[in-house]
């Protein structure tokens, strides 16, 4: 059965690389998305709430349908959504085209972000050891690539459909290849799980959820405030401002390319308060940077702090209730959301109210306070025998071929 772990891992590394480069080839080209529609700046801001809102019900949505379909189908069917909803917001003309597309974009991606996720988590117990940070990586590897392809329309001023067309073409028939091979893992025993019920208890959930909601808040952060604060605020031109951007993709592909040797040699808890640590640290350099260049060193070290602090929460989720794993997965992953609609306009609001070195200030202190719930990521001694992993690779339970 070691092969059929090997493929199902392999099919679902690049499931998460086509929504990297699926969700940074949307998030790069919203202005001219804003263009080609004639969206206005005061419904802009709409629109992009409206997709994590609607994610957030994709996700609910899935907790239930994971009841009776396994995640393995539901990634399998809303990959493909989520790419054509793609295709259609760059290939419309109206205003309620756009409203469809991206509609239709925030539930799937709901679903696919919750069942990509279950999969993970089911994944890495059945190898018995830390694999879930490779899976983020492979998601940051789509996000460069998205994000270049993205640079490479805007500069050669390619119509929205036209950058996106050659995109879905290669990654819709491969992904339903990649399909065949996911693997669903069976949950373990109820007897397992932690807390009175067969269910996932909220209260122990919880310190997750704020470790979720804190290091979106973080991520948001740097995606939609990192070009104005080095621009504005440190002094630097047009086009460097473009950069820390990109920087912090990088350093959160290459920290989560390594993050699970850390997890297998010094467990997940030490993981996630050194990555806290190091990410506060990039805000505290942030705000204190007297040019640009020390400005881009801050976010270098966000990029390798944050990166490990999602991964590692998913996967704790599946450690604490491991007879509920997906439903687990399921509710944490709103809590993505939420830090995604709360993160830039907090950080909007206290720069223009305050200023934006001191609004820098705050998600690092919310990022500190993942120290506080750090021991929640520990392992327990029924999870991967003795140490912090199993020796070696174990058995799988189902696959999703006869599906």
């Amino acid at each position: 059965m070691t092969d059929v772990l090997r493929r199902g891992r392999a099919s679902l590394a690049f499931s998460f690389f086509a929504q990297g480069a699926t969700f940074a080839l949307l998030v790069t080209r919203i202005p001219a998305v804003q263009d080609r529609y004639g969206v206005s700046d005061a419904l802009l801001p709409v629109f992009l709430a409206a997709v994590p809102v609607l994610a957030g019900v994709g996700s609910v949505t899935t907790e239930q349908l994971v009841k009776r379909i396994r995640p393995s189908r539901l990634l399998r069917w809303s990959q493909p959504v989520v790419l054509l909803a793609l295709l259609g917001a760059g290939a419309g003309g109206r205003i309620a085209e756009l409203a469809v597309a991206l509609g239709a974009f925030g539930l799937a991606v709901g679903a696919l972000d919750a069942s990509m996720n279950m999969l993970g988590v089911s994944l890495q117990r059945s190898y018995g050891r830390s694999i879930m940070l490779s899976f983020h990586a492979a998601y940051s590897l789509g996000g460069i690539l998205g994000a270049s392809l993205a640079w490479v329309g805007a500069h050669w001023h390619l119509a929205l459909w036209v950058s996106y067309l050659p995109v879905v073409a290669v990654l819709l028939p491969a992904t339903l290849v990649g399909s065949r091979w996911y693997v669903d893992g069976d949950p373990a025993p109820v007897g397992e799980e932690r807390g009175r019920s067969g269910g996932v208890v909220f209260k122990l959930l919880l310190p997750l959820c704020l470790v979720m909601t804190f290091a979106y808040i973080g991520d948001s952060t740097v995606s939609n405030w990192s070009a104005k604060y080095l621009k504005d605020v440190l002094g630097s031109s047009e086009q460097l401002a473009t950069v820390p951007y990109n920087v912090y993709m990088v350093t959160t592909l290459l920290g989560r390319a390594i993050g699970d040797f850390g997890v297998r040699r010094f467990g997940a808890a030490a993981v996630v308060r050194l990555g806290a640590l190091v990410a506060a640290g990039g805000f505290a350099v942030v705000a204190s940077a007297p040019g640009a260049w020390v400005g881009m060193l801050g976010f270098t070290l966000l990029g390798l702090g944050l990166c490990v602090l999602v991964p590692q929460t998913f996967a704790a989720a599946g450690r604490l209730f491991p007879g509920a794993s997906d439903a687990a997965v399921a509710r944490l992953n709103i809590f993505n959301y939420v830090g995604f609609l709360v993160g830039s306009p907090l950080v909007g609001a206290l720069g223009e109210a305050w200023s934006y070195r001191g609004a820098m200030l705050v998600p690092m202190v919310l990022v500190l306070v993942t120290l506080v719930y750090a021991r929640s990521f520990a392992a327990q001694p029924d999870r991967y025998g003795g140490g912090h992993e199993r020796p070696r690779t174990a058995d799988v339970g189902r696959g999703s071929n006869g599906l």
